[in-house]
C-alpha cells in the first residue's frame, strides 16, 4: 500500500466506478440495491449515469470498472473488441410510448408499436426523442427503421431531438404535448406525468434487456477487476437478483431479474 502523509493512496480506496445508463439511476434502483451490496462487501459503488452510448464510450476509454447498460448488440461488440471480459444478462423490463390524454395521433391502446409509429409520423404528431445514442434511443431508431420511416428527416418539425437523458426528455415531451418512448421503470418513477398516459405497450419488440460487463483489465490495467467482479457476481447471485426484484414504486416492480438465462 502506498502511504502519503499517513493516509492510504486514492487508488487503494475500496470503491469501483460503474458506467451505467440513466434508467438504473433515475428509477431509484441503485439507491435501493447499492447500500445492500456495500453493507455486505464494504465496496462503495460510484455510478456514472449517462446514456448507454456514452457509457460504452467511457468504458472503452477505461473510465470505469464495470459497464451496466441496455443495448445488447453494442455490449456484445464491446466484448468482441476486447474492451470487456464477458457479458451477462442481469434483468429486463420493457419500453412504452407515452402521450397526452387527448391522443392527437389516435394510437392509445395499441400493442403494435410499428403501426403506431407510422400513424404518428403520418399525423405529424409531435414526438420527442432523446437523440443521444442511449439504449432507449438505439431501440427507438430500430423501431422507426422497422416502420420504414426516417424521422430525422423531420427533425425540428414534428420530430424533436432533445439530446438529453430520459427524465429531461420526458419533461420536454410533456411540456410540448409530444409522444415519448421511455423505459417503463423511468416512467413509473417520473413525477411530472400531468395528463400523460401509456399509449402503446405490450409489443414483444419493446422488450428491454440489461447486461453487465467487467471492463477488461488487459485493455486497461488500472481496472479494479477483483472488486468489479465481486459486484457482478453479487448482481447475478440470488441475493442480488432478489434485491432487484424487491425494488418497487407505488407497488409496481420496475425490473425483473433474469441472470443466467442467457449469457454471452
Amino acid at each position: 500500500m502506498t502511504i502519503v502523509s499517513g493516509q492510504p493512496s486514492f487508488a487503494d480506496e475500496k470503491f469501483i466506478v460503474v458506467q451505467s445508463t440513466t434508467s438504473t439511476q433515475n428509477s431509484g434502483l441503485f439507491d435501493h440495491i447499492l447500500p445492500i451490496f456495500q453493507k455486505k462487501t464494504g465496496i462503495e459503488v460510484r455510478v456514472v449515469a449517462v446514456g448507454t452510448g456514452q457509457a460504452i464510450k467511457n468504458a472503452v476509454n477505461g473510465d470505469g470498472d464495470v459497464l451496466f447498460v441496455h443495448a445488447k448488440p453494442a455490449e456484445e461488440k464491446f466484448v468482441a473488441d476486447g474492451f470487456g471480459v464477458s457479458r451477462a444478462d442481469v434483468m429486463y423490463n420493457d419500453f412504452v410510448i407515452v402521450g397526452p390524454s387527448d391522443d392527437p395521433a389516435g394510437v392509445a391502446g395499441s400493442s403494435d408499436v410499428t403501426a403506431a409509429l407510422k400513424t404518428i409520423a403520418d399525423a405529424k404528431a409531435l414526438f420527442a426523442s432523446r437523440g443521444d445514442d442511449s439504449g432507449t434511443h438505439k431501440a427507438e431508431r430500430r423501431l422507426w427503421k422497422a416502420a420504414g420511416i426516417d424521422p430525422t428527416a423531420s427533425s425540428g418539425d414534428w420530430y424533436r431531438e432533445t439530446g438529453s437523458g430520459m427524465g429531461a426528455t420526458l419533461n420536454t415531451g410533456t411540456g410540448m404535448g409530444a409522444y415519448v418512448m421511455t423505459d417503463r421503470a423511468t416512467w413509473i418513477s417520473f413525477g411530472n406525468k400531468g395528463d400523460y398516459r401509456i399509449a402503446v405497450e405490450g409489443d414483444p419488440v419493446l422488450f428491454n434487456q440489461y447486461g453487465v460487463i467487467l471492463v477488461n483489465p488487459e485493455a486497461h490495467p488500472h481496472v479494479k477487476a477483483l472488486l468489479g467482479q465481486q459486484f457482478i457476481d453479487w448482481l447475478l447471485s440470488k441475493e442480488g437478483q432478489d434485491a432487484i426484484a424487491d425494488y418497487k414504486v407505488d407497488g409496481q416492480q420496475l425490473f425483473f431479474p433474469n441472470a443466467n438465462k442467457g449469457q454471452s
